[in-house]
């Protein structure tokens, strides 16, 4: 049976003029739901009404203590939905429920996180000259557009509407297309939590029309996508027109380097978790492993072991037993065949493990891969030297469980290997020289770097990109509330009647001092 899933407007489930969204569960090609779109009409009423409930002030003003109160209540509230949640999050992106049974129950963490910074924050009352009080406040900006991806739906849209509902703005999100069924799941949480009707407001729709209707509306405040580097500057052209403020956290090719000083097992296990996690499907996926010529055929036996286990323990993505979903669509699987095909065909490079889409049976429980949109966690190294640098693969955005080896004498190789990318989103380090590690992280070009571990997410820890091409702005910490804010100065003169009379008359008669500023 096909579920319909209407759109979320108002504080309440409400239809869509555009022409419906199949969702697909990428397991099985199968289409199990059909979710409401926003048309252009769609779009302008929602904004219209966001817009007008900003100006109510029922959410811009309330007092921060009430609205930490509704966000720490939105936190428990989602931690009762979860058994509803993590089983459609699964479904809907193929993601494996052991990845889903972990990650999803993290999101409350961040309705938490926010909500103390509301209880805590400081307001400045600067050093002024004179009988003058001069405070700051941080303020809501108004409306703001939030699009969010398929990989993570849930925790990308939780980890951009957090800051931006303690900030006090009116929200819409769009989902991804690919992946719209949790977010809108979202919306009787948070009204039940408290959010006023049309503070919270989620229309699905396709990038080209319902995305590009809402980044280009001049009542939008700010923008907030995660998404590829593409799309990315295209949005930020559109939002730049409006003079209205942007984040955007975009494409990666996060390099791992390994010292011969790492245990090398440990490094495999986190080279592993950094790449195959969500089939590969992130931005922050070490995908560039670059290793001490020292220890590099021993990790790479390690390495294919630990990878052809998680092979051989892929199934249903709802097996607690699998380890590793399929990729989102049929689109994303000729993305990560077509590079890993044309660096092998080329000559450049060879696959030591994995390399080609997966059409058997699975042996942990009986999937048919061919159904499916599966590929196998892939190993490439160079053919010849250092052969693989001149490839795609090396410097494009695959999306898939596919990672390139390659080796280095020197630490100033490692450094140089590490930052010929575009991108600089996240990088991982495993050494256990701790002055090696603090002179190596210093030196890379990368928003994120792990040392000895990897895609590490709490609340508090920016999250962003060192390189254009990674995005502007970060998302987490007191910086993401700060984005969500402006800030209002108010300068109060407390000085007495009669002081002000004598100093305060600019156009007196005479030519006695005049005060300025």
């Amino acid at each position: 049976m096909v579920s319909a899933f209407p759109m979320w407007v108002a504080g309440k489930e409400q239809p869509g003029e555009a022409e419906q969204i199949p969702v697909e569960d990428p397991a099985t090609g199968e289409i199990f739901a059909q979710c409401d779109a926003a048309s252009v009409a769609d779009v302008e009423r929602t904004i219209t009404l966001a817009h007008e409930t900003f100006k109510s002030g029922i959410w811009s003003r309330a007092p921060r203590h009430h609205r930490a109160d509704v966000l720490e209540k939105c936190a428990a509230l989602l931690t009762e939905a979860l058994s509803a949640l993590i089983p459609l999050e699964v479904r809907q992106t193929g993601r494996a429920i052991r990845e889903m049974n972990a990650q999803v129950p993290s999101l409350v963490r961040w309705f938490k996180y926010y909500a103390s910074i509301l209880r805590v924050e400081e307001q400045p009352v600067l050093p002024t000259t004179g009988k003058l009080h001069n405070f700051l406040q941080r303020v809501p900006l108004g409306v703001v557009v939030q699009i969010t991806p398929f990989n993570h739906p849930l925790l990308i849209a939780v980890k951009k509407l957090a800051p931006a509902l303690a900030a006090g703005n009116s929200v819409i999100v769009k989902p991804s297309e690919l992946t719209p069924l949790t977010t809108l799941q979202l919306g009787p949480i948070l009204k039940e939590a408290g959010v006023p009707d049309g503070v919270f407001n989620v229309l699905p729709g396709y990038g080209a029309t319902t995305g590009k209707a809402l980044v280009q509306h001049p009542l939008v405040r700010k923008v907030d996508v995660t998404g590829g580097t593409a799309s990315g500057r295209a949005i930020g052209g559109i939002v730049g027109g409006n003079l209205a403020r942007y984040t955007a956290e975009l494409g990666g090719k996060a390099p791992l380097v390994v010292f011969e000083k790492a245990d090398v097992q440990l490094a495999v296990n986190g080279i592993v978790f950094g790449s195959f996690v969500a089939s590969g499907q992130t931005c922050i996926a070490s995908t560039r492993i670059i290793v001490d010529n020292n220890i590099l055929a021993q990790l790479l036996v390690q390495l294919q072991d630990k990878t052809d286990s998680i092979t051989k323990r892929m199934g249903a993505p709802s097996n607690l037993e699998s380890a590793m979903g399929p990729l989102i669509s049929a689109k994303q699987l000729g993305n990560v065949e077509t590079l890993v095909n044309e660096a092998v065909d080329s000559g450049k490079a060879r696959a030591v493990t994995g390399g080609r889409r997966m059409k058997n049976i699975s042996s942990l429980d009986g999937t048919d891969f061919s159904q499916g949109y599966f590929y196998p966690p892939t190993i490439l190294v160079s053919s010849e030297g250092d052969s693989i640098l001149e490839t795609r693969i090396w410097r494009e955005e695959a999306f898939g469980p596919v990672i390139v080896v390659v080796g280095f004498d020197t630490e100033e190789q490692a450094i140089r290997l590490a930052n010929n990318s575009e991108f600089g989103l996240g990088a991982g380090i495993w050494t256990q020289d701790l002055a090696q590690a603090f002179r190596v992280s210093e030196q890379i070009d990368a928003g994120i770097t792990w040392v000895n571990t990897h895609h590490r997410n709490d609340p508090s820890s920016p999250w962003g990109g060192a390189k254009s091409s990674s995005g502007v702005g970060s998302e987490n910490g007191i910086d993401a509330y700060h984005a969500y804010t402006t800030i209002k100065s108010t300068i109060i003169n407390y000085a007495s009647t009669e002081e002000s009379l004598a100093a305060d008359d600019w156009f007196k008669e005479g030519t006695g001092s005049v005060r300025y500023g």
